[in-house]
């Protein structure tokens, strides 16, 4: 039987292992199963490998989208160029085995995007800058965005900080996408630090959040007409995007 997997920490409220269970069980997928194995160290990874013979393949999510890299025998060009891998497939030949990286968060992303954008769309935050931020920026990048990144702890020239976010840029930037934490089942009561009064109906909010499915983020871009948008069709696009990389020989 091929087994399938989530590394992560803490993986408690996890979307992956209910989404593929129910898939194999309704496409009569007897042959395989998927489990979560929360990672308190990403130096447990090796042992996790070795102790799991019939491991086909595995996501990857906080905090070790990037972390996981050192790992592999490969990576591919788009997870390269992102700098973060969230999909492995493992390749085993009777004693060889080899782990290549793959980065399915900006196929689910950009999928999940496309239908809301407008001609007026063209310039963006992001708030965050972790491992999924990096495949949000490189989606942007890549249909022509032009990013500006918000972080708690800003790096001179590459980010601003959350008090640096103001009329200006709120108006000019009509897509906001959130990438942090903020809001995630349990302590829904936060949300990043934005001035939300100054939303318009031509603002696009973002959350890759999809626990709870309506985030204190969303909420109030909604309530400020916002088209708003939660992680949840990211999910699906980027788990069936990894299903495809598991399955696909040519891969």
């Amino acid at each position: 039987m091929k087994l399938y997997g989530l590394i992560g920490f803490p993986l408690k409220h996890s979307f992956s292992q209910k989404y593929f269970t129910e898939k194999f069980e309704k496409g009569n997928i007897s042959s395989c199963r998927y489990e979560n194995f929360p990672l308190e160290d990403i130096g447990d990874f090796k042992e996790l490998i070795h102790n799991n013979k019939d491991l086909a393949g595995l996501n990857v999510t906080i905090p070790y989208k990037q972390g996981v890299i050192m790992f592999l025998d490969e990576v591919d060009v788009t997870a390269r160029e992102i700098g973060a891998v969230n999909t492995i497939k493992i390749y085993r030949n009777k004693s060889k085995l080899r782990l290549k990286g793959f980065n399915t968060d900006a196929y689910g992303f950009k999928n999940s995007l496309s239908p809301y954008i407008e001609g007026y769309h063209k310039k963006a935050l992001v708030l965050g800058t972790g491992g999924s931020s990096k495949a949000v920026n490189y989606v942007l990048n890549s249909i022509g965005f032009q990013v500006t990144r918000v972080s708690r702890k800003p790096l001179p020239g590459s980010q601003i900080g959350y008090g640096q976010v103001d009329e200006e840029l709120i108006s000019q930037n009509l897509l906001i996408v959130n990438t942090t934490p903020l809001g995630m089942f349990p302590d829904t009561d936060a949300c990043p630090d934005i001035p939300y009064h100054l939303l318009t109906e031509k603002h696009v909010l973002f959350d890759l959040i999809y626990n709870p499915a309506e985030t204190l983020f969303l909420k109030r871009g909604r309530e400020k007409g916002a088209v708003t948008i939660n992680g949840l069709p990211m999910l699906h696009a980027q788990a069936e995007k990894a299903w495809e990389i598991w399955n696909d020989p040519a891969q």
